[in-house]
């Protein structure tokens, strides 16, 4: 085995993490055409089940809705979450009163803190053509002296997602897409700087290390990523798509999950005939117990006690919407309304 590569495993779902990450799911969805109303024809729902549904029978679920797929409104607290949509709509809704609808490489991240109830529904906008979803959620953990502050989130609009494109001497590209972390190509350039994701994030500290970065790779393509900033981090690889790619040299066995040494570069190579992606996960350990059940995570068996009597007395503030899923009008553009805000924000030009 390469001396870079200090574990591997066969990827299973959701992907496990390393401190400060939780896990990450990852959601492929080949939904079919449309109802006309953004759900799913009767046809494809037939025989699954309405409230739970994680079967993938046709190449998708609906998880728990119907006919408009989904997660409607449910709580968290103590973490942040990082969602990822290369393909497919998002529309959020929340107990601040804020709401959003994203998609085609945004990148929305929530910061539960104290505590929020929200719904994260997947609408279908094409009636004549199938709705493909492709979408990533990173559960990023929040430190003991921010487990508690209030909810917000952040849209960092794809328009603003820095990319790094690398073509080697076989002509193939690998494209890096730059989520959090500053991404100082190796093959020189400039140094290519995410937005900033919330002010409590443990991310948005200077001294954290946190980079999520999400490589794709043309058939043949390679590039190597830079060193971590600081030996503390640690840094996982996650090769979830494509037949075959090489990790320092190393051929993969199926998609893998790879634990790398942080302070050295590594070259990826895909040797598939098809698209290759890897997802880096890095970040300095928070170091800190971890108490989780369900939609709460916090660092004591009593504090996540407590997180279950709040959110049975508060409802984390309540819900303000007339359904626990709602979803925006079929052929509304992407935008959010931030909490307090009478003022949409939309993505910019690109």
């Amino acid at each position: 085995m390469s001396l870079l590569i200090r574990a591997r495993k066969p990827l299973t779902s959701p992907w496990p993490a390393a401190d400060p990450f939780l896990f990450c799911a990852y959601h492929l969805d080949a939904y079919p055409a449309s109802d006309g109303a953004q759900g799913l024809p009767p046809a494809a729902l037939a025989g699954r089940d309405p409230n739970s549904d994680f079967s993938r029978r046709d190449g998708f679920s609906t998880y728990h809705s119907q006919p408009i797929p989904g997660f409607p409104a449910h709580p968290h607290r103590g973490f942040e979450t990082v969602t990822v949509a290369r393909s497919g709509l998002v529309d959020h809704s929340d107990s601040l009163g804020a709401t959003a609808r994203y998609g085609q490489g945004d990148v929305q991240w929530l910061t539960a803190g104290g505590g929020v109830m929200h719904a994260e529904m997947f609408p279908l906008a094409n009636a004549d053509a199938d709705n493909p979803l492709d979408l990533y959620q990173i559960w990023l953990n929040l430190p003991p002296e921010d487990k508690m502050v209030p909810a917000a989130f952040k849209m960092l609009w794809a328009p603003t997602v820095p990319h790094y494109r690398y073509k080697n001497a076989q002509g193939a590209t690998a494209t890096v897409s730059i989520i959090a972390g500053a991404y100082l190509p190796v093959e020189q350039g400039p140094e290519l700087v995410p937005p900033t994701p919330p002010p409590s994030s443990w991310a948005a500290r200077p001294d954290t290390d946190v980079a999520i970065w999400l490589v794709v790779l043309e058939p043949g393509a390679s590039i190597t990523l830079p060193a971590a900033r600081d030996v503390r981090s640690l840094r996982t690889l996650y090769f979830h798509y494509g037949t075959q790619i090489r990790v320092d040299g190393e051929p993969s066995q199926g998609q893998e999950l790879y634990e790398v040494d942080a302070s050295s570069t590594v070259e990826l190579h895909n040797d598939g005939a098809d698209e290759a992606r890897v997802m880096l996960m890095q970040g300095v350990p928070i170091r800190a117990p971890v108490s989780a059940m369900g939609p709460f995570v916090m660092n004591t068996e009593q504090e996540l006690w407590q997180a279950r009597v709040d959110f049975g007395r508060t409802q984390f503030g309540g819900w303000p919407w007339p359904e626990p899923g709602p979803v925006h009008p079929l052929g509304k553009e992407r935008f959010a309304l931030y909490p307090g805000s009478s003022e949409a924000e939309y993505p910019p030009a690109s």
